[in-house]
């Protein structure tokens, strides 16, 4: 949080008065404190000096200026000129330095034309974007995910954001930044790999209307991912949407398998309705094995892998199931309207039926060498 240093005091009692925060604190650090000399301008101009001189009479007496140099071998040891450190060893000793005019041969002593304040000053100031910032930071305590800190600190950000004056404003950085940014590089790969995947459908089923009944249980499983998120209490980050990205991968591999034997018994001229049938009973056990094993898989990991895996999990367990029901049922029903309503696709009944293609499927895997 940026820019305005009331800000940082009530950015701070907000992350404290949350229990799932810990190591509350700013990159400002603590104020030091500071010597200021400051210059009369009018006694300055009357006693004839200059800023400049009275800038170069001080640094001369407490740090030292520069005169020379002596050659020790191959270093180079500077030599400076300063007062003996028993004159220089109190803040008071500042005022009774002189201050030589560089216009004329005039001495005076520093008091008569300025004064010496002090005050508390900020050690460091950052910027970032090139403007003055203000980080306020914060550590969520074990077992706590960041987004779930700022879900319930947002309310109160919002407040202060709202009330502070123009030209200053609040925003948010950190673990919020970086899974925007990683939402946004994961977009444009999910894009790439639908239209590479649509691709390589439309080269497998020479048809630009199929791919699209094989994407068509996607927003499903991926509704279904997110409703279990909801009903898991889970909040909706990075590795959940990894989990929604890796669960459009495997619906579409289950649309494939059984869409690919539809695809055979057309082939092999079988009547729609067996061949629809044949599918949903046929593939429903690889299908199923492979949802089972990967569900039963992901529920250890879910149990006690820990608040950073339980957003995958969840996505992945809640959509799997949820997408396998509706591809047995989706897919055949889509596939019969664009074969009889849309008239987007073709199929002829003619040739052997349905289920003496799979007799002789079974007969050929069951046959012994030699017979």
């Amino acid at each position: 949080m940026r820019n305005h240093p009331a800000c940082k005091g009530f950015t701070k009692s907000v992350f404290r008065s949350l229990p799932t925060t810990e190591r509350i604190r700013d990159d400002w650090g603590a104020e030091t404190f500071s010597v200021e000399l400051k210059v009369d301008p009018d006694r300055a101009n009357l006693a004839g000096v200059t800023n400049v001189d009275v800038a170069l009479s001080s640094v001369t007496a407490m740090n030292g200026y520069p005169v020379s140099q002596m050659y020790d071998d191959h270093r180079q040891i500077p030599i400076l000129a300063r007062m003996r450190s028993q004159e220089r060893a109190e803040l008071s000793d500042i005022e009774n330095l002189y201050v030589s005019s560089s216009r004329s041969q005039v001495k005076i002593p520093l008091r008569q034309v300025s004064r010496i304040g002090y005050r508390l000053q900020t050690e460091k100031i950052r910027r970032r974007d090139q403007f003055r910032a203000i980080t306020v930071a914060c550590f969520p305590t074990a077992g706590t995910l960041p987004s779930e800190v700022l879900k319930v600190a947002q309310p109160q950000l919002d407040a202060i954001a709202a009330s502070l004056p123009p030209g200053y404003r609040l925003t948010i950085a950190g673990e919020q930044e970086e899974r925007q940014k990683g939402f946004g590089q994961l977009s444009v790969v999910l894009v790439i790999s639908i239209v590479a995947i649509y691709l390589a459908l439309l080269v497998q089923f020479q048809n630009a209307v199929k791919p699209l009944v094989v994407f068509a249980a996607i927003p499903f499983g991926a509704t279904a991912a997110v409703l279990s998120l909801r009903i898991m209490d889970t909040p909706f980050g990075f590795m959940a949407f990894l989990g929604i990205i890796s669960l459009i991968g495997v619906i579409v591999s289950h649309v494939i398998v059984l869409f690919d034997f539809i695809e055979e018994q057309r082939e092999h001229g079988a009547p729609l309705r067996d061949a629809l049938l044949n599918a949903g009973v046929i593939r429903l056990r690889p299908v199923v094995i492979t949802v089972a094993a990967t569900v039963l898989g992901l529920v250890p990991l879910a149990s006690h892998g820990g608040p950073f895996w339980h957003p995958l999990c969840y996505a992945q367990i809640g959509g799997l199931t949820v997408a396998t029901l509706i591809t047995l049922i989706l897919v055949p029903v889509l596939y019969t309207i664009m074969i009889r309503d849309l008239k987007l696709i073709r199929w002829s009944d003619s040739g052997p039926d349905a289920t003496e293609i799979e007799a002789q499927h079974s007969a050929k895997g069951s046959a012994k060498p030699g017979t």
